[in-house]
This record gives C-alpha cells, sequence and structure tokens, in this order.
C-alpha cells in the first residue's frame, strides 16, 4: 500500500469540510422543531444533537460502503483530482442553499458533485447508473413522501390520544418527548450523513492505492468524520432551523414529537438498508406532515415550493459546478491549485454576505411570518386552526378587538415575529 500523498491529504481536509458544511447545513433536521417549541434552548440543542451525531457515526458503515464502492466505479480511472472537484461542487452548493435558508439536501450536493465530476473526467462508465437510480433516486423521491405520511398520521393520531387533556399538561410530556425523539434522529443523523464522508475518504484511499478495494472505511476515517460533523452541528445552521421551525408550518409540541419520531424512523430504516437518504428531506416531509395532519393546520407552500425546487436543483447544479472544477484539476497542478483558490473565493464572498443580516441563537426564533396565499386562506376559512396551549386568552382578545379579522387574517399586513403568540392566526397563514 502506499503512502497518503499530498494530492489525497488535500482530498480528505476538503471531504472534512464538506462534512462540517453538512453537520451546520442538517442541524436543523433534528433540533428545528425542538428549538421552535421552546422544548430546549438553541445551544443546549445543538450541543445535544453534536454529541448525538458524533456518537451515530460509529454504529454503521453500510452507507459509507454505498458512496466508496456503490455509486462511482473506482475500477474505472478515478483519481484523487476528481474526487477533489466533486466536493468542491457539494460544498458550493451547501453554502449556496445556507445563505439562502434553504434546507436542501448536503446528501444530494455530494452525490452530483461526484457525479459530474466523474462524467467529465472518466465518462459515463465511471458511474454506476443503476445504483444511482435504485439507492439515490428513488430514494430521494420516495422519502419525503413515506416521512410525511407517517407525521401527519402520527399527529393525528396524538391529536386524537390527548382530546378531553388539559393542553398545559400534554405540552410538558410532548415536549419531554421531543427532546427524546430529536436525540433519535441526530443518532440517525450521524448513521446516515457521516458516513457519506467516510465513503468518500475511503474511496479516494481506494484511488491512490492506500487500502484495498471494497474495504470498510479504516477507524480513524470515521472518528475524523464524526468530529467533523458534530463540530458543524455545534455551530448551528441557524438560517435554515428558521426556516425549517417557523416557515414550512407553526409546530405545537405534538406535531414536533410526532414529525421528529417519523422522520428518526425513516432515517434509521434507509440506514439499515445501505440507502444514502437525504435527511433533509426526509425532515421537511415529516415537518409538512405534521402542519396538514393538525386541525387547522397548514403549511406555507410558498416556503415549501422554494424549497421543492431546491431539492431538484440540488443534484444538476452540484454536478454543474464540479464538472467545471473537473475541467479545470484535469490541468495538472495549476488547476488543482486555481480550483481550490476559486473555492475559497466563493465561500469567502458568501460567509461575508451572510454578515449582513445574521441569524444565530438569539434572534432564531424571530422573523416575519411567510404571507398567506390563496390555498392557505382557503384552509383556514374551512378549518381554523385551535389556540395553543398558551394562545386562548389572546385569541379571544383578538377577536374582541377585531370582529372583522377573517376577511383580514389572509392579507399579510402584519410583521410581527413569526412565533408571537397573540397572533396564531396570522402566524400560521
Amino acid at each position: 500500500m502506499e503512502h497518503i500523498t499530498l494530492l489525497i491529504g488535500i482530498v480528505i481536509v476538503t471531504a472534512l469540510v464538506f462534512d462540517f458544511t453538512n453537520g451546520f447545513h442538517d442541524t436543523a433536521n433534528a433540533m428545528a422543531t425542538t428549538i421552535s417549541t421552546g422544548a430546549l434552548r438553541p445551544k443546549t440543542a445543538v450541543a445535544m444533537s453534536a454529541v448525538l451525531n458524533l456518537v451515530g457515526a460509529f454504529l454503521s458503515v453500510e452507507v459509507a460502503k454505498t458512496i466508496s464502492g456503490g455509486i462511482i466505479d473506482e475500477s474505472a480511472g478515478i483519481r484523487p483530482e476528481v474526487i477533489f472537484a466533486g466536493l468542491v461542487g457539494a460544498i458550493v452548493w451547501n453554502l449556496v442553499t445556507w445563505l439562502a435558508g434553504l434546507p436542501s439536501s448536503s446528501s444530494h450536493a455530494l452525490f452530483g458533485g461526484l457525479i459530474g465530476a466523474t462524467l467529465v473526467s472518466v465518462g459515463t462508465g465511471g458511474v454506476h447508473g443503476e445504483a444511482v437510480v435504485m439507492k439515490v433516486l428513488i430514494p430521494a423521491v420516495a422519502a419525503p413522501f413515506v416521512a410525511g405520511l407517517a407525521s401527519m398520521a402520527a399527529t393525528r393520531l396524538t391529536y386524537r390520544l390527548a382530546r378531553g387533556r388539559d393542553e398545559a399538561d400534554t405540552a410538558k410530556g410532548y415536549r419531554a418527548g421531543q427532546i427524546a425523539s430529536a436525540a433519535l434522529v441526530s443518532l440517525a443523523h450521524g448513521t446516515n450523513d457521516a458516513q457519506k464522508t467516510m465513503g468518500v475518504i475511503t474511496l479516494a484511499l481506494i484511488t491512490g492505492g492506500v487500502v484495498a478495494p471494497h474495504a470498510d472505511p479504516p477507524m480513524w476515517v470515521i472518528a475524523s468524520a464524526g468530529l467533523a460533523i458534530a463540530l458543524g452541528t455545534y455551530l448551528g445552521g441557524w438560517r435554515i432551523i428558521r426556516t425549517m421551525g417557523k416557515g414550512i408550518t407553526d409546530i405545537q409540541p405534538p406535531q414536533g414529537f410526532a414529525a421528529q419520531t417519523s422522520a428518526a424512523a425513516t432515517i434509521l430504516a434507509s440506514s439499515h438498508l445501505g440507502f444514502a437518504l437525504s435527511t433533509t428531506q426526509v425532515c421537511s416531509g415529516a415537518v409538512m406532515g405534521s402542519g396538514l395532519g393538525r386541525k387547522g393546520g397548514v403549511v406555507r407552500w410558498a416556503t415549501a415550493g422554494r424549497m421543492v425546487v431546491a431539492w431538484f436543483l440540488t443534484l444538476p447544479a452540484a454536478a454543474l459546478v464540479s464538472a467545471g472544477a473537473a475541467l479545470l484539476v484535469d490541468q495538472g497542478t495549476w488547476g488543482v491549485a486555481a480550483t481550490a483558490g476559486l473555492a475559497l473565493a466563493v465561500c469567502g464572498g458568501i460567509w461575508v454576505a451572510s454578515r449582513r443580516k445574521p441569524i444565530d441563537h438569539t434572534n432564531v426564533n424571530e422573523g416575519p411570518a411567510e404571507p398567506a396565499g390563496v390555498v392557505t386562506a382557503a384552509l383556514q376559512t374551512v378549518a381554523p386552526p385551535p389556540a395553543g396551549p398558551l394562545a386562548p386568552a389572546a385569541t379571544e382578545a383578538a377577536a374582541a378587538t377585531v370582529p372583522a379579522q377573517s376577511t383580514a387574517a389572509v392579507i399579510p399586513t402584519q410583521h410581527g415575529p413569526a412565533d408571537s403568540p397573540a397572533q396564531p392566526a396570522t402566524a400560521s397563514s
């Protein structure tokens, strides 16, 4: 076996940078609903998620095998430079969607990046098309629907079981359940997403002759990938947490518990089967399902629509960026250096742009609600959402002071915080 060369070392570091961005990009998957309902304080939530992501990284390597030997043909002439180009595309797309606050798939960004770079450098023979369809595309389409339907059914069941009970008492129980289910999602995220970087690093080691083909990830690879994603998780992707916790639907504790439990079950099942699933799509689908499962609850389809568009764009967009990077790295050492420099410049520009309107743990639950749309207004007219455990008095006061609110509620004239208990009708529109 050969020693790790400088180029392979660069690929490993780049893979860990992607893993770091994967961590803060996907923190919302586990903790957005827990933070939005107040079950845990923001910093406590991301710290717990980080630890459990690290633990989950050691539980399985099935997804890592799918990456290192399933989607890309390691014997087709794949070189470390190609993997580097693929990672560049994935990182850039992750940061672009993070800046926009869109919970897109880090997994699909990685797959798109690897596929785009491989197609340019090796050709179609370097990609296992059947594996891409069976283990990436079909799960990508099915997972949000499966998680959404499970979450919708679970939400309806939880409200039915709690019918007639004191809302304050049930809220306490559901908040405790949210903490447990959020922990399970974090653990599941570690078993799935951390392994993708393990697979990429293992693929780089195989192409460089450092480890044998079809080998399991070495222990140092597992540990470094787990630490990188845990660190990214702890820093928190607050922009995406705000979108998932407040932008898709208004989450109450029973809904948060149902959504997180459904998402965790789906992710763990996919990890066991070796499906490199998008945990973002699973969790987003579960949140939408919880909005539809609560009587009178609605989904903000404008936000959901932007999110779905980002899902569809992720694979081709990351592939396009990586294809350009692959053309450059194929020019030799100067091409690799130029690609690295351009990537750093783009990432730096995105970070500077994010500082114009910073979002962190102090203001993650603030911000204006999504304006009402036609579908939302119609659903609220047919089935007004029930008041939450803290909102009945405010609802009655609003009804007394604004008797004609039924028409005005669907016009986005109020711009208060999305989590304000005094505006339940406007906030859920």
